[in-house]
C-alpha cells in the first residue's frame, strides 16, 4: 500500500479516488494535486513510482492543511465558539444540530437514541 503523509491509500483504486482517503482532500482537490504533479488521474495507486508519490506528498504538504493539523484546527474552532457562548457554540455544547435543522423530529444523529417514555410495569395490577 502506498503511504502518503502517514495514511495508507488503497492500491487497487485509481489515484484520483485514493487521495480523498486523506482527511482534508476531496475529489476536486485530488484532481488539482494530480494536475500539478503531472500524473494521469486514471493510473492505479499501485502503479505509481516512489518519485511520483514523493511529488504528490510535497505538493500536499506545501499547499494544504490536512489530517491531524486540520482536525486540530476544526476542534479548536468549535471549542472557541463554545467558549464565546454564541448560539452555534451552545448548540455544539448541548449536542444539537448547529445549522438550523429541525429537532422536533429527526436530528437523531446529533441527539442520540430516542429516550423511551412510559413502558413501566404498573404495580398491583393482575
Amino acid at each position: 500500500m502506498p503511504r502518503i503523509l502517514g495514511v495508507d491509500i488503497p492500491r487497487e483504486k485509481r489515484i484520483e479516488a485514493s487521495l480523498p482517503y486523506l482527511y482534508g482532500i476531496g475529489p476536486c482537490r485530488s484532481k488539482k494535486v494530480l494536475e500539478e504533479a503531472n500524473i494521469d488521474c486514471n493510473r492505479r495507486a499501485k502503479d505509481l513510482s516512489d518519485e511520483e508519490i514523493a511529488r504528490i506528498t510535497a505538493i500536499i504538504q506545501n499547499n494544504y492543511v490536512i489530517e491531524g493539523d486540520l482536525r486540530r484546527d476544526v476542534t479548536q474552532n468549535i471549542r472557541g465558539l463554545m467558549d464565546i457562548g454564541i448560539y452555534r457554540g451552545l448548540r455544539h455544547r448541548r449536542g444539537l444540530p448547529a445549522r438550523g435543522q429541525r429537532t422536533k423530529t429527526n436530528a437523531r444523529t446529533r441527539k442520540g437514541r430516542k429516550a423511551s417514555v412510559g413502558g413501566k410495569a404498573q404495580k398491583g395490577k393482575k
